[in-house]
């Protein structure tokens, strides 16, 4: 039971981190208020958290240690840039991604971050992906911090 209450309580951690943006609503007077933001620009730097994860990081969080040899949902990311998929000691892990040849570079990074399940199909991780390529690349700056 104890078992089962924690994995709710992470699903639910997890699928909380997964809202979209919320939406401003029209006043009532009928008129779209002013888009007051700045235009974004092709170099925009992700924010950070105060711990130096980019925010884009949080999610990743819900089911991750970045501490080595620590492993929750998922396993330890410490040290993981530069490793074979599916290779952290103490973790179980998928049949597909153990047998898919992987090595975490820049590029799959990037894929896997995108749509896991896409680069490797019945892998167990259920992230749906990250779709912007500037949180992508900052997360995986701060992946090869992890040591």
């Amino acid at each position: 039971m104890v078992v089962k209450s924690a994995c709710a309580a992470g699903l639910a951690l997890a699928l909380s981190a997964c809202g979209g943006a919320k939406q401003e609503e029209t006043p009532a007077g009928g008129s779209a208020p002013a888009d007051t933001a700045a235009p974004a620009t092709a170099e925009t730097t992700p924010a950070t958290a105060a711990d130096g994860a980019p925010i884009a990081f949080g999610i990743c969080k819900s089911c991750h240690s970045i501490e080595k040899g620590k492993n929750m949902i998922g396993p330890s990311l410490a040290g993981i840039v530069g490793t074979k998929a599916g290779d952290v000691a103490g973790f179980s892990f998928s049949p597909a991604l153990k047998g898919s040849g992987l090595t975490w570079d820049d590029a799959t990074l990037d894929k896997w971050l995108e749509n896991p399940m896409k680069l490797v199909p019945g892998t167990r991780m259920t992230y749906s992906g990250q779709t912007d390529p500037a949180k992508r690349k900052a997360i995986i700056a701060y992946l090869k911090t992890l040591k």
